[in-house]
C-alpha cells in the first residue's frame, strides 16, 4: 500500500459509516417526516461556527467507534484473519501471536483494498472535499464500488438465503438489487466458507506429516516419546523450505482476483 493511501483510507472509512448511518436516516427522514426540533447545548459563547465543529467532532468520535466492524463486515479482513487462524493451528504453534495476526491481516486488507479506496477517493471524497457534490450524492457514490467488491466474492445462494428472511425482501431478488443489509452478511457468510475451505486445504500437508510420524514413531517402538516433539520442528522446517508464507500470501490475495 502506499503511503499516501493511508490518508484517504480514514476518509473512507468515515465515508463508509456515514453510508450506514445516514444512508438509513435519510431514507426514513424522506418517508417520514420529523416534526421533533431537538436544541443541542454545547457551552462555549453561543457562535454557530464553535457549535458546528463541536458537533462534527461529536460525530467524528461517533463514526470511528464504528470502524473496527465496518472493516471487518466490509473488506477482505475477514477471510485473511480466518485462514492465517487455521494456518496457526496446523502447524500447533502459540505464534504468531493474535496481534501480529491481526496487523498483518490489515495492512493485507489494505492492499487487496486498494483499487477500491482510490475508486470511491475518486468518485465521492475528491468531489466532497472540492465541494462540487454533496453529502448525500458522495455516500451514494461511495457505496457504488464498495457494493460491486462484495458482490463479486457472495454467492447468490447466500443473497438469496438473507432475502428470503428479510421483513420486505423476496426470494428471487436479483444480485444487483439487494440492499446493503442483505449484501453485507451475505458476503460475511461466504467469505467465512471461502475460509474454511482455504484452512481445510492447509490442513492436509500437516495432517500427512502427524500421520506419518506417529506411523514411524508406532514402528520403531518409541511409545514414550510425543508425537507432538517430532512433528512439530518438522513441520516448522517443511513449512519454512517450501516458502509457506509466501504460498499462503500469494494465495489469498489472488482468491480475490
Amino acid at each position: 500500500m502506499r503511503p499516501s493511501s493511508f490518508g484517504f483510507l480514514t476518509r473512507f472509512v468515515l465515508i463508509l459509516a456515514l453510508l450506514l448511518v445516514l444512508g438509513e436516516g435519510s431514507a426514513m427522514a424522506q418517508a417520514q417526516p420529523s416534526t421533533v426540533q431537538l436544541n443541542v447545548s454545547l457551552g462555549g459563547t453561543g457562535n454557530a461556527n464553535e457549535s458546528s465543529v463541536a458537533l462534527q467532532l461529536l460525530l467524528l468520535f461517533s463514526v470511528l467507534s464504528l470502524a473496527p466492524s465496518l472493516i471487518i463486515m466490509m473488506t477482505s479482513f475477514t477471510r485473511i484473519v480466518v485462514v492465517l487462524s487455521f494456518l496457526r493451528t496446523a502447524l500447533g504453534i502459540q505464534q504468531p501471536s493474535s496481534q501480529i495476526l491481526v496487523a498483518l491481516s490489515l495492512f493485507m486488507t489494505g492492499f487487496i483494498m486498494y483499487p477500491v479506496f482510490t475508486q470511491i477517493d475518486k468518485d465521492a471524497l475528491a468531489p466532497l472535499r472540492e465541494k462540487k457534490i454533496e453529502l448525500p450524492v458522495a455516500i451514494e457514490r461511495a457505496g457504488v464500488p464498495l457494493k460491486q467488491f462484495m458482490l463479486r466474492h457472495t454467492r447468490e445462494k447466500d443473497i438469496q438465503l438473507f432475502a428470503s428472511m428479510a421483513p420486505a425482501g423476496s426470494p428471487a431478488m436479483k444480485s444487483g438489487e439487494a440492499p446493503f443489509q442483505i449484501v453485507v452478511p451475505a458476503f460475511m457468510v461466504s467469505e467465512l466458507r471461502t475460509a474454511f475451505q482455504m484452512g481445510f486445504t492447509i490442513f492436509l500437508p500437516f495432517l500427512v506429516i502427524d500421520m506419518v510420524v506417529s506411523s514411524i514413531l508406532m514402528a520403531m517402538g518409541m511409545m514414550m516419546l510425543p508425537p507432538t516433539m517430532v512433528t512439530l520442528p518438522t513441520k516448522i522446517l517443511v513449512f519454512v523450505l517450501a516458502d509457506g508464507w509466501g504460498l499462503i500470501i500469494r494465495s489469498l490475495v489472488e482468491s480475490f482476483h
